[in-house]
């Protein structure tokens, strides 16, 4: 084994990319230093930065695009608004896995939901003079953040690490009471953390929402996926928590890539609540000659980003998400995240290491997708340097808004037994190289 990798080397591989710092990097940026130095080592590394589905794509959804590519979709251009089956299907979806009403009409698919944030960050941030700035409950995805800054937004952020509950309330008002938020921007469960806002949580979100008129972008990535209690009955409680209860200012996004595994079809939706989709917003008007703010999210900035979705990835969305509101048991084989967190969680703790974010209030956080990990309060830097000199990826939590110092780990990569074995043995090398 050719580890750990000497530190002059990584050192080398870092000024070639121009990182003066290697705990600023981008995901992206993350898996190009770890490729150089497989490389470099010549050991092939264990990659928990990158979250990629690590399970086999929805087969109900392969199909139904391969049946519409043999229909010939691929020659006619979608309605921007997403083709009716979709939208149908997705409000019977929403009303079966979150017990809410949203209308077809409301609904509309999207190049990922990375897509449908950044639309709706620009439109947020134009629907009303003064109100400009983008407020973000952190950690929290990185790329969200980059889209205010590219959208010339303002940006306000918090950890929620300190803010839980009734603290969450007097911290939220703090920056909406300045009349300059327009949205607010979390992901429930949350990446990178994996906590999980409580109901009294989103009820105090949803009511300084309505009270400052503040719209809420839910991102649902990781639906149904607490796997604390079972979500994956259709019609039946427990529902999928959701801000949409407690305010009408909400606006759902919810992917394809994690819940049924189609990350590569870049496919998801963006579900307003009725009253926000048909608001008028005068300076809109100004703007574009159109004053609902959903018209003018599918009329001017979907069709200026890239005139609609995929037409073949909208019928695969469609024939899951209908699936699913039928009874099909989408959340069945999700459970194999649970099992690989609670697996790499015990390895890591064993070696010293302690869980970020491990308590939902007074409840353990639960095993999914991500967790966060730290070492005897070490720094971001140390901290993942040392994990890459001994064959491990990640990112640190710095680059979510994260005040705690740390790392995010994704356990979709860990599909083997032998990959964690060779976690355990490379952990085991960290320990020796860290003390």
């Amino acid at each position: 084994m050719n580890l750990p990798v000497n530190q002059d080397v990584l050192d080398g591989i870092l000024r070639e990319m121009d990182i003066a710092d290697v705990s600023r990097t981008t995901i992206r940026q993350g898996v190009a230093v770890a490729g150089a130095l497989e490389k470099a080592s010549g050991e092939k590394f264990i990659h928990l930065e990158i979250g990629v589905p690590g399970l086999d794509p929805c087969k109900i959804g392969i199909e139904a695009q391969k049946s519409a590519l043999d229909r010939g979709v691929a020659s006619i251009y979608p309605a921007i608004g997403g083709i009716p089956e979709l939208k149908q299907n997705a409000s019977r979806f929403i009303k079966a896995y979150i017990n809410q009403d949203v209308p077809a009409e409301c609904i509309v698919p999207t190049v990922g939901s990375m897509q449908g944030c950044n639309t709706l960050i620009l439109e947020c941030s134009q629907m009303q003079p003064g109100k400009n700035t983008i407020l973000y409950i952190n950690p929290g995805f990185a790329p969200h953040m980059l889209q205010a800054k590219i959208a010339g937004a303002g940006i306000e952020a918090f950890d929620i690490y300190n803010f839980r509950e009734e603290k969450l309330r007097e911290k939220l008002e703090s920056y909406m009471s300045k009349g300059n938020i327009a949205a607010l921007v979390y992901s429930n469960p949350n990446n990178p953390a994996w906590i999980c806002l409580t109901d009294n949580e989103l009820q105090i979100i949803g009511e300084l929402a309505t009270k400052y008129d503040v719209v809420v972008l839910e991102d649902m990535a990781y639906m149904c996926m607490d796997f604390r209690s079972d979500k994956s009955h259709p019609y039946e409680a427990p529902f999928q928590p959701t801000v949409s209860r407690y305010t009408d200012n909400y606006i759902m996004m919810m992917s394809g890539s994690k819940i049924f595994s189609y990350a590569g079809e870049r496919i998801a939706i963006v579900a307003f609540s009725p009253k926000l989709y048909h608001r008028d917003y005068p300076h809109l008007r100004e703007l574009y000659g159109l004053g609902r703010m959903g018209d003018n999210f599918v009329l001017t900035y979907l069709y200026a980003a890239s005139s609609g979705t995929s037409h073949s990835a909208q019928c695969a969305l469609a024939a899951m998400l209908g699936a699913a509101a039928d009874g099909y048991d989408f959340v069945h084989d999700l459970h194999e995240y649970e099992k690989r967190a609670h697996q790499s969680k015990e390895i890591f703790l064993r070696h010293g290491f302690n869980i970020v974010y491990d308590k939902d209030n007074d409840q353990v956080v639960g095993d999914g997708f991500f967790y966060t990990v730290g070492y005897k309060g070490m720094d971001c830097q140390r901290l993942l340097t040392l994990l890459l000199r001994c064959g491990i990826a990640a990112i640190t939590l710095n680059t979510t808004g994260s005040d705690q110092p740390g790392a995010r780990i994704s356990v979709s990569a860990l599909r083997t037994p032998e990959l964690m074995q060779q976690l355990d043995e490379r952990l085991a090398i960290f320990e020796q190289i860290a003390n």
